[in-house]
């Protein structure tokens, strides 16, 4: 009917001045479609070129494992131009370290949420096991489950409260750093457009609602031109501790953009060994790290 009404208009040509915005509203129109067709979504365009579902395709992306031409994709509906070319990193399975009547330990893969994890594990080991702790998503690792409502489990949660866990950590950073050091600066949610943990002075925490004390120890392991390979001890388990403290000292994580680290293919942070009664696990250094050849 529009079309019609239009053909009667520039028949008879009454008036320019209508006939002009009507060709600019076309103009304006067909740009926007133009540009629809030759962009879309990344997940609808990820999802087309995996022949994957669109929530497949989205969980993908958001769990840090999609690049488009190289480089990393973090947001699910950025638009992109067809044609783009995607690569998928793989993820590791979850590997048992450790398996008896009271606890479990895992080799948890980056990339891999910890209640991923959890869910893995109840799936093949069965539903009473739960996390006892939680890793970064990107952070790989030792990662404990034990059996829920246990007499284990109320006492293994009372060691993680009170500190007494034994956690180590390897993390490669930016920078040279010779000697070991103790890094006992407060840390403080910043809520915001990007919420993170910040490291704030003494002082600071004294007026500060909700902050709280973090202690960090770190030894050089490996230098090389100018990164770090450090050995990493938390005295306290608070989010974020070894992000917000390593960026607070001038030298964060390699991979951890969000404290201001270099771009890399992910967080260089792994959970090495943790001890929590008499048992003692420890995980491999995955490959990222040796940057020595």
């Amino acid at each position: 009917m529009q079309k019609s009404k239009h053909t009667k208009i520039k028949k008879a040509q009454p008036k320019k001045t209508p006939k002009a915005p009507k060709k600019t509203q076309n103009a304006t129109t067909n740009k926007i479609a133009n540009t629809n067709q030759s962009t879309q979504k990344a997940y609808k365009l990820l999802s087309e070129s995996l022949s994957i579902s669109h929530s497949k395709a989205k969980s993908l992306i958001d769990r840090g494992l999609v690049s488009a031409d190289g480089k990393k994709l973090t947001l699910a509906r950025v638009p992109l131009p067809k044609g783009v070319r995607f690569s998928i990193r793989q993820v590791q399975e979850v590997r048992i370290i450790h398996k008896d009547e009271d606890i479990m330990c895992v080799d948890k893969p980056a990339f891999m949420d910890s209640y991923e994890v959890e869910r893995e594990c109840q799936d093949k080991q069965g539903k009473e096991w739960k996390l006892l702790h939680r890793l970064d998503k990107e952070t790989s690792g030792c990662l404990l489950l034990v059996k829920e409502n246990s007499d284990f489990a109320k006492k293994a949660l009372d060691e993680f409260v009170k500190n007494r866990v034994y956690k180590l950590y390897n993390a490669l950073v930016s920078g040279i750093i010779n000697d070991e050091q103790e890094i006992s600066l407060p840390l403080l949610i910043h809520k915001g457009k990007s919420a993170k943990t910040i490291a704030i002075s003494q002082s600071a925490a004294q007026k500060a609602k909700n902050a709280k004390s973090a202690t960090t120890h770190i030894a050089p392991r490996f230098i090389q031109g100018k990164k770090t390979l450090l050995d990493v001890r938390i005295l306290t388990g608070r989010t974020h501790q070894i992000r917000a403290h390593l960026q607070a000292i001038g030298h964060p994580l390699i991979g951890d953009t969000l404290y201001g680290g270099l771009n890399a293919s992910r967080l260089m942070l792994h959970a090495s060994e943790i001890r929590i009664f008499e048992y003692v696990f420890t995980s491999k250094l995955p490959s990222e790290f040796d940057f020595r050849s």
